[in-house]
């Protein structure tokens, strides 16, 4: 099964972290990916940039619209993601909670849907 892990930054705890801090958890994230790689649990991961380098994109009514971060006030923010597959539920927590950035605020674990078109019966590219 595939369980994508988002990481939820706590946004203060990271602020907090000194320059070398930093690198420590940059390096130990980096060592935990390839750890999981190593393992064939490991099928993508990536940080992501601040929410105020982000964008939300919306559609209503036949009109876009376009909302520049940061999206909501709030302590923790999406700070990154991987994607895994584990034999079931409790091995996709016990990974995550192998990961470095569970220090840093929370991860959520949820399993992949696997959707197929209903007339062509084609899966999503990638699935």
């Amino acid at each position: 099964m595939r369980f994508v892990c988002l990481v939820h930054v706590d946004g203060s705890a990271a602020a907090a972290l000194s320059e070398e801090e930093g690198r420590k958890l940059t390096d130990e994230t980096i060592d935990f990916d390839w750890e999981m790689k190593r393992r064939g649990h490991l099928i993508l991961g990536q940080p992501l940039e601040p929410p105020q380098t982000g964008t939300i994109v919306r559609k209503r009514e036949g009109k876009t619209s376009r909302t520049d971060g940061p999206f909501m006030e709030t302590k923790e923010f999406l700070g990154g993601f991987f994607l895994i597959e584990a034999e079931d539920v409790e091995q996709a927590l016990a990974i995550a909670e192998l990961s470095p950035m569970a220090r840093m605020g929370s991860i959520e674990v949820r399993a992949v849907s696997d959707h197929t078109h209903s007339v062509t019966g084609q899966k999503r590219p990638g699935m």
